[in-house]
């Protein structure tokens, strides 16, 4: 089996269905490419008022079955399509029903910051346990511990594979792992063993109740070639702030990866003014056309291999461990 190539080889996938939601379908269709398989059949229509209608086309009955849907904006939909979806399954029949979310939407709320707000991750947790999952697959949550809020499985992936070999095939000399903040530094940990280079950090101040810029570097970028790798790209200021303070001590160049691609409210103005080398983002996200226009410097590069051969092993009931590496 090569994850890189796309060839799982000959194995059977007699039993399994895989479903895309209608804000995964085309990286649904690379999974099923990848797995040599016919993507499942079903339609999700919309009644005048915005109420939603999921309808499976194909038997499920005793199936091991895949849904693939990010929650990704509108966040709010996605979420709803998505519970509908394993309802119907559920009330199809079908044998074992795999949430298989590349994106987890609400994963940023998963504490209570301050007094009288919800912790909207588990309340979403419980929504996909309570709709009729019995599983979930999903990449890069903001929070490790999310995990936890889940009463029901959950296998955890990483797309730090993916990113760290697109940069080592572009072989990129005398580089510098910067974590853009103290938060982020066990994600860029990880991508400087994988590198084998060095770890400098960003700290940052909070000069408002929302707002925090970057104001030293501890560590040393000088003639670089600085690599930042975080788990989304949402607004940028993060990113930018961080670029910025790189270039300001002398990096030669800048690099950004992340596993998903927001790109929300000023984003776009932001990095399209923050003089980066390149931009890399995985397609757990579908990127607009609009990103793709703004952001010539951006490589989107498919995750569904990864998530692919993740689905191959839970439906045989193999481990995925080794798919961190």
């Amino acid at each position: 089996m090569s994850i890189e190539s796309g060839q799982p080889g000959e194995w059977d996938s007699d039993g399994l269905v895989v479903f895309g939601g209608s804000a995964s379908s085309e990286l649904t269709d690379r999974i099923c490419d990848y797995l040599k398989t016919q993507q499942g059949q079903a339609s999700v229509d919309r009644f005048p008022d915005g109420e939603m209608l999921v309808k499976v086309e194909d038997d499920v009955r005793g199936k091991d079955c895949f849904v693939v849907q990010s929650t990704c904006p509108p966040v709010n939909d996605t979420v709803m399509e998505l519970l509908i979806f394993i309802d119907c399954l559920r009330r199809a029949s079908a044998k074992r029903i795999t949430a298989v979310l590349p994106y987890y939407g609400y994963a940023r709320q998963d504490r209570k910051a301050e007094g009288r707000t919800p912790i909207t991750a588990k309340l979403v947790a419980n929504m996909l346990a309570t709709a009729g999952a019995d599983r979930v697959l999903t990449m890069n949550l903001h929070a490790d511990q999310i995990q936890g809020f889940f009463d029901i499985p959950v296998d955890h992936l990483t797309a730090a594979p993916v990113l760290a070999r697109h940069f080592k095939d572009r072989d990129v000399q005398n580089r510098v792992l910067v974590s853009p903040d103290v938060g982020n530094i066990k994600f860029g940990s990880d991508f400087a063993s994988r590198f084998g280079s060095e770890l400098a950090v960003i700290h940052k101040r909070r000069i408002a109740g929302d707002a925090t810029v970057a104001v030293n570097i501890i560590g040393t970028v000088r003639g670089k070639n600085v690599m930042m790798f975080d788990d989304m790209i949402t607004t940028a200021g993060t990113v930018c702030e961080a670029a910025k303070l790189v270039r300001e001590h002398q990096a030669a160049g800048v690099y950004v990866g992340a596993t998903h691609g927001v790109f929300a409210g000023p984003a776009l103005e932001r990095l399209a003014a923050a003089r980066l080398n390149e931009i890399v983002v995985t397609d757990t996200i579908p990127i607009r056309s609009e990103v793709r226009e703004r952001l010539s410097n951006l490589t989107v590069l498919s995750v569904a291999g990864l998530i692919g051969e993740a689905i191959r092993r839970i439906h045989e009931h193999r481990s995925v461990s080794a798919l961190f590496c």
